[in-house]
């Protein structure tokens, strides 16, 4: 099956059919191709105050530096988690989504086998 073309219409045709844009290559748009960067499937609704729902996909960046306020996937006591990330005088801290668990910063500490895997560039939802 091949796209919409816009040329091929009854009646007349139409004024759009000038800019009418080809088919979009999302591995182009989301630079899947760099080696650095992968798309992560979200379990969970955490941080569904950011946007981010149960089921969507991000694209996350592995070369990435993590910035305050970003998005990130971390590692954190043998689980992988989708988070918040904030710096302030005593260091990096995760922060979780959950209004439930009052924010809680987690400390991001190498030795609390706690680390950050990738920060989060772009979101795909596959369902509207």
């Amino acid at each position: 099956m091949s796209g919409y073309a816009g040329d091929r219409t009854t009646g007349f045709a139409s004024p759009a059919a000038d800019s009418a844009e080809g088919p979009i290559d999302l591995s182009a748009v989301l630079d899947l191709y760099r080696p650095n960067r992968y798309p992560v499937r979200v379990v969970g609704d955490a941080l569904s105050a950011r946007g981010i729902l149960h089921g969507d996909v991000l694209i996350v960046d592995t070369a990435a530096s993590p910035r305050t306020g970003n998005v990130v996937i971390a590692r954190w006591q043998d689980q992988t988690i989708v988070c918040e990330i904030t710096r302030n005088r005593n260091g990096w801290f995760l922060r979780s989504g959950r209004s439930g668990d009052g924010h809680t910063l987690r400390p991001v500490d190498g030795d609390q086998d706690a680390g950050i895997w990738a920060v989060v560039c772009a979101l795909v939802r596959t369902e509207v």
